[in-house]
Parts: C-alpha cells; sequence; structure tokens
C-alpha cells in the first residue's frame, strides 16, 4: 500500500534530526513513535487542507520507516482512510508523523522522552 521509498517534510526531518541528538533515538524509531502517537490523539490527514511538501532529504524504504510496525502502520491508514489513493496515503503518514513529533521534539534527553511517550 505504501510505497516503497518515502520521506517526510524537511521540517519535520529536522525535528527528527534534533531529537536524535537529544535522546539519541533513530529518526526512523522516533518516526514510527511520533505516527502511533499522533493516530491516539485522534488527529486525522485532511487531504484538501494539506499545504506540507515531503522535500526532507532523508529518503528510506519503508522497511527502514517502519520496522516491525510496516504492516500494522499499513492496516491502520488503510482503516483511516479507506479510499485514499497511494499518494494521499504517504502523505497521511508523514501528516501524523509530523503531528506526533510536535509533542515529542522538545525533549532534551532519554529519560524525559521515554515518561512523555508512556
Amino acid at each position: 500500500m505504501l510505497p516503497n521509498r518515502m520521506q517526510l517534510s524537511r521540517q519535520t526531518e529536522d525535528q527528527l534530526k534534533k531529537l536524535k541528538g537529544y535522546t539519541g533515538i533513530t529518526p526512523n524509531v522516533a518516526a514510527r513513535l511520533a505516527f502511533f502517537r499522533s493516530v491516539e490523539s485522534e488527529f486525522r490527514y485532511l487531504p484538501e487542507r494539506d499545504t506540507n511538501k515531503l522535500d526532507g532529504s532523508l529518503v528510506l524504504d519503508k522497511i527502514t520507516w517502519l520496522g516491525e510496525t510496516l504492516q500494522t502502520t499499513e492496516l491502520v491508514l488503510k482503516m483511516l482512510y479507506p479510499r485514499m489513493t497511494q499518494k494521499d496515503m504517504i502523505k497521511a503518514w508523514a501528516a501524523h508523523v509530523e503531528d506526533g513529533i510536535a509533542v515529542l521534539r522538545n525533549h532534551r534527553n532519554l529519560i524525559s522522552f521515554i515518561q512523555a511517550i508512556n
């Protein structure tokens, strides 16, 4: 369902990289946590209100981005957006990561980060 190569917006990517510098958590793992954090918060992607461009330089395959959460992530996206095209589905994933990272991005150490996701 999701394409093999995926990327985020430059702004989201920068936030993930800063978080890695503070906590040591790699961008792909932080993106997974941010995605599910966003879904739990009931954020919903609306294509007609999307102005973000997926212009980040970190282009990874979906196995690297999603890891063991690949099937779960795709099923959640399919459940939330059953009629969405593949192109919009990747934008939905990216929007969820951006929404979820907003809560997690300011943590300066691993302990505060872990406390925030619990």
